[in-house]
């Protein structure tokens, strides 16, 4: 009995021991976690807020000529979707500044293709736009922060962190694309409302509302995914695979969507969605068979490479 009882308590403690193992492990995680959020919210929080205000002062006043007519909204989205988005373009290339190559690589290539094919259809497009746009600026401050976040994990050789940081950003972006999908796919006629109270317009929202939540829902993933992996120095398979994605399977699949099968506006736009879904698919495979230990060796000799003095330098200075 006693042997017994001994084997008995021998098990018991072990089973005590890795539950304790087991709770602190837990516990670990939900503080890492924690502690992850807290540095993403921290950097991307103010810069989310500041982009949000600046959207909702055009949406406002989108919206208000909304409500004056049709005519006033076509009006008003024009301006705001064709001057100052061409006029923002110009701005940002430079051959000497890489923020519209960044923006290029971030967002994949023609982010509006599928919408310059609605302008001559109906309103709705000037609301899709506009509620789109909200989700867009928070998620682009989001990719540039997770691209920060993983570089600087990578540059200090820890490929760990910077596995953990992809899985909290893409883990939230997620969510957040999840929300807004959700509230586009309940509550159509309602938010078209706050935008135009023409019933036409109303009614091409709630047909079209599926196809705004797909991109959404897409959009909160892939933009995160293209941030991780400019974040890991992969620019150019970024740049080759958006160009791919859209140019030789979104835009012809849209066409021959909407051209063949005559579904119009929702054929393109659904050619835009495939290509996109496929982008995703592609940047989440690399992402997922990415060897972070390797890639972070990687960066850190990138690092002393660049701060390590050149002594071709130092020669030119005496000379000089």
């Amino acid at each position: 009995m006693s042997s017994e009882q001994s084997a008995q308590n021998e098990v018991a403690g072990e089973e005590d021991h890795d539950r304790d193992r087991g709770g602190a492990e837990e516990t670990g995680l939900k503080r890492r976690l924690w502690v992850e959020t807290k540095k993403l919210w921290h950097l991307v929080g103010p810069t989310i807020l500041s982009r949000i205000c600046a959207a909702t002062f055009a949406v406002v006043t989108q919206a208000f000529a909304g409500h004056l007519g049709d005519v006033e909204l076509a009006s008003i989205s024009i301006v705001n979707t064709v001057i100052l988005g061409f006029s923002f373009g110009l701005v940002n290339i430079s051959p000497d500044d890489w923020t519209f190559k960044e923006l290029h690589i971030s967002f994949g290539c023609p982010t509006g293709v599928h919408e310059c094919e609605c302008l001559g259809n109906d309103d709705s497009y000037f609301f899709l736009r506009s509620n789109r746009n909200m989700h867009v600026y928070s998620i682009y401050n989001t990719v540039v922060v997770n691209r920060v976040r993983v570089a600087n994990e990578l540059g200090a050789g820890n490929g760990k962190g910077a596995k953990f940081a992809t899985k909290v950003s893409v883990g939230q972006s997620l969510s957040i694309g999840i929300l807004f999908s959700l509230l586009i796919i309940l509550f159509p006629h309602k938010i078209a409302m706050i935008f135009s109270s023409s019933h036409d317009v109303i009614q091409a929202v709630g047909k079209l509302s599926y196809l705004l939540a797909l991109t959404i829902l897409f959009n909160s993933v892939q933009p995160v995914l293209s941030g991780v992996a400019v974040g890991s120095g992969w620019q150019s398979w970024v740049a080759y695979i958006n160009i791919g994605c859209y140019y030789l399977i979104g835009i012809p699949v849209g066409l021959f969507l909407g051209r063949f099968f005559n579904f119009g506006v929702k054929g393109i736009w659904g050619g835009m969605i495939f290509g996109t879904a496929v982008q995703t698919t592609i940047l989440g495979v690399i992402t997922i068979l990415c060897d972070w230990e390797k890639e972070a060796q990687k960066a850190v000799l990138r690092v002393k490479h660049l701060s390590s003095p050149n002594p071709d330098d130092d020669h030119l200075m005496v000379e000089n």
